[in-house]
């Protein structure tokens, strides 16, 4: 039996086609249960529901971003092991992006418009820094892991009270992205230079407060 090799336009098919559904599609729920299935739905008054939206919108995106950096990363890496482990990582963030996208539907909201934009740019990021060497790929995935621990910590601190499903939610999430930072960490991963660590929390403050809106 012939076994056909993957060409470099094969590579290219398989990561428009995981880009568009990332993007477009909402992931099936993978095996760990929904967080916020026992909690009851708070009682929102407009600004409340449209301010809790805005903030799974967020984060929503945060994960499609997650999605391109690993991906690309992924592409580039040079050792088979941290290919494997960022094609892992991405599969735990399609996870969070079904919870985010469930709780958004709970709440009668969309998801960003510019997803595919967010992908996109996370995705070159990520190449990028594969092409650059294992350890600084692996140290772009502390660095964002753990500023996306810290925005999930401020959105735990903005939501209501009341609202326990998307504290559920959040508070999974932020466990799991601490989990990715201390692997990366253990896995050897480089100290980011301190401009590369401020043009990285500059572009998630653009991506907060468009994806909030939009």
């Amino acid at each position: 039996m012939n076994i056909r090799n993957i060409t470099n336009l094969d590579r290219f098919i398989i990561e428009v086609e995981h880009g568009l559904r990332t993007c477009f599609i909402k992931p099936p729920l993978g095996s760990r249960p929904y967080p916020a299935e026992n909690q009851i739905e708070p009682q929102f008054d407009d600004a409340q529901k449209a301010h809790v939206a805005g903030l799974m919108r967020i984060n929503n995106a945060g994960e499609v971003a997650a999605q391109g950096l690993y991906r690309g990363q992924a592409i580039t890496a040079r050792d088979q092991s941290v290919q494997q482990e960022m094609l892992e990582a991405a599969a735990e963030e399609n996870e969070h992006l079904n919870w985010c996208q469930t709780r958004l539907q709970e709440l009668d909201a969309r998801t960003s418009l510019l997803d595919p934009i967010w992908y996109l740019g996370s995705f070159a990021i990520g190449a990028t820094a594969g092409a650059m060497g294992d350890k600084w790929s692996l140290g772009f995935v502390e660095e964002t892991e753990n500023q996306v621990t810290e925005h999930l910590q401020e959105h735990l601190n903005k939501l209501p009270e009341e609202d326990q499903r998307s504290e559920k939610i959040l508070s999974q999430m932020q466990e799991d992205e601490q989990r990715h930072a201390q692997s990366a960490h253990n896995a050897g991963a480089a100290e980011l230079p301190e401009v590369i660590k401020f043009l990285m929390t500059s572009v998630s403050k653009v991506m907060k407060a468009t994806a909030y809106r939009l």
